[in-house]
């Protein structure tokens, strides 16, 4: 995030008790030490800048002392019934749990603080979520098809058939795929260390396919695109400098979209794709949590939702009437 936007949050007047905005910068700053990530530290700069313009522009609030457990309640009134996404619809459960959770956050430090009172937090509730099946899963078979399709002939073309193989074989995040240096890659013992969330690492393993696209990548493709500018980047980019997410991002969409225009295909696709057909091969939810990075089984409880497709194939093999003749 920019520094100059949590600069300008910092202004007060001299004297007076010290802004909601110099407070958020405050609490922005604290996250940055404790290692949060860029995009959640912008994330909560976002959410709660809006918490913060509501309060002065609803309520003329503009001070943690001035904060009462009635403006909260009507924050999230707002947020769950008023707030509209871009094209016009209510904001989904999800969407408004994250930006509750974002202001309990930062109403948390104010309160560590003494800035605000304890029991204001119990006043944001999370709203309940509607129990659906997992979003942006993609079948092996469309994942083939999209992998399959990206030409070899460019060094580029390569690049980026690699990236999406190794993303799919090991489920790693956006940022984490771009972070990747050489020496990240264990070719020997077929694995990648990742530095995740929190500037947590963790060791993770390749697949076959994945790892032969690497090493032809490393030691065939990616000197053509090493222009002197950038010696340990893993990915780079056509100037030689390591890739950017949002570099990324384009690739994923160019390729996905041409083949799956009816499918959002986003790099995270390829993320959840991976989970899902672990799960569904059998594989230890405690073995997948560790691949992804969570801390907690809880955060990966969406994956095991079965579809129908699961659910009759089941039917078919389980049930004794589906066995007699």
């Amino acid at each position: 995030m920019r520094k100059i936007a949590i600069a300008q949050l910092r202004r007060s007047q001299p004297g007076q008790p010290p802004s909601l905005g110099k407070l958020l910068a405050e609490f922005l700053d604290r996250l940055i030490t404790l290692n949060y990530s860029p995009r959640s530290v912008e994330c909560y700069y976002y959410d709660c800048l809006g918490f913060v313009q509501y309060l002065e522009r609803r309520h003329a609030v503009g001070t943690a002392a001035a904060l009462r457990q009635a403006h909260l309640y009507a924050w999230q009134q707002q947020i769950a019934n008023g707030d509209k996404t871009r094209a016009g619809l209510p904001l989904k459960a999800r969407a408004v749990n994250k930006k509750i959770t974002s202001v309990r956050g930062f109403l948390r430090h104010l309160a560590a603080q003494g800035q605000v009172r304890k029991d204001y937090l119990e006043g944001l509730k999370r709203v309940i979520e509607p129990q659906t099946l997992p979003l942006g899963v993609v079948s092996h078979a469309k994942i083939r098809k999209i992998i399959a399709r990206i030409e070899r002939g460019q060094p580029d073309d390569y690049r980026d058939r690699t990236i999406l193989e190794l993303m799919y074989s090991s489920g790693l995040r956006a940022d984490e795929v771009v972070r990747l240096d050489v020496r990240s890659v264990d070719f020997k013992n077929a694995v990648v260390t990742v530095l995740g969330k929190g500037k947590k690492e963790r060791v993770v393993p390749i697949g076959r396919t994945a790892l032969r696209c690497l090493e032809t990548y490393v030691h065939a493709v990616r000197p053509f695109l090493l222009n002197g500018a950038e010696k340990n980047a893993l990915f780079l980019n056509k100037t030689g400098g390591r890739l950017q997410q949002h570099t990324l991002r384009i690739i994923v969409h160019r390729h996905g979209d041409y083949l799956l225009p009816d499918d959002r295909i986003t790099p995270h696709t390829f993320r959840r794709s991976c989970a899902t057909e672990l799960i569904r091969g059998g594989a230890n939810l405690y073995h997948v949590k560790d691949l992804l990075g969570h801390e907690s089984l809880e955060t990966i409880k969406h994956y095991v939702k079965l579809t129908i497709l699961d659910l009759k194939k089941t039917h078919a093999q389980c049930h004794p009437r589906e066995r007699d003749e």
